[in-house]
């Protein structure tokens, strides 16, 4: 049995000639922490798209756990095990922090029909423990409207970690955070490590330093290089292309 959660092979995308992607195989293993790295326009957030089915590949093969779920809807990915957090938050605004939490464990269709009001006690446990991991203890019973930007963000990894997707994608989380907000940010996804597999897009060189464990750098459409934060920072193509002489500070 593979040890991969993630497998893309040879995977393109051509916008009437255009290559987005081109020819991009990357691999990932169950429970690593995969970083993104490259300019704007790299491809980083197009591969997201591609692998979560927001855009139809035109050749190539994505596997999720050794399943191959090329160009599936996006539904049907969701459900073989991807979650995805976008730039801009998705929760739902009008309920409490608890209940943002209630309706992202139950995984069906409808808000107030899932609502667990209380729930069973295994369930508020869970719920309990994901407010716990992500800081937002004290705030269970506040509207989600009312958060600060970073809780926010917390709050949308808390629903992506109660709905136990095995591959996670996430896309610059730290965009828009204070240095107290990254760096907390830092240690709810260093938590995560082992349990979920993580693909994450971020241009903060810090952060980077804090979570990675593999780089894997696009330009261009196309995979320049790909190994430790080491590796990357001394590269001399990568320096060229997006590093600059400074590497990862």
């Amino acid at each position: 049995m593979s040890d991969m959660a993630l497998e893309v092979d040879g995977l393109t995308v051509d916008f009437s000639g255009f290559k987005a992607v081109d020819s991009v195989s990357v691999a990932v293993k169950k429970g690593e922490l995969r970083v993104l790295l490259g300019a704007n326009g790299a491809g980083k957030t197009t591969l997201m798209d591609l692998i979560s089915g927001k855009t139809r590949s035109t050749k190539g093969r994505v596997r999720v756990n050794g399943r191959d779920v090329t160009n599936w809807r996006e539904h049907r990915i969701a459900r073989a095990g991807i979650g995805r957090k976008f730039q801009i938050p998705s929760i739902f605004s009008g309920l409490t922090v608890r209940q943002n939490l209630e309706v992202a464990r139950s995984g069906k269709p409808g808000v107030l029909s899932n609502l667990n009001f209380g729930g069973k006690g295994a369930e508020k446990n869970q719920v309990d423990e994901i407010l716990a991991q992500i800081g937002l203890e004290e705030d269970a019973g506040r509207e989600a409207d009312f958060l600060s930007h970073g809780q926010t963000q917390w709050l949308e990894l808390g629903m992506l970690i109660i709905q136990n997707a095995s591959v996670i994608l996430l896309d610059e989380p730290t965009a828009g955070m204070t240095q107290a907000e990254t760096a907390k940010t830092a240690q709810i996804i260093n938590d995560m490590k082992g349990r979920h597999t993580l693909l994450v897009v971020e241009h903060d060189m810090a952060f980077v330093r804090d979570i990675a464990e593999r780089i894997t750098v696009l330009h261009l459409g196309k995979v320049l290089a790909e190994g430790n934060v080491a590796f990357i920072e001394n590269h001399p193509e990568v320096k060229a292309a997006y590093l600059g002489a400074q590497g990862i500070q």
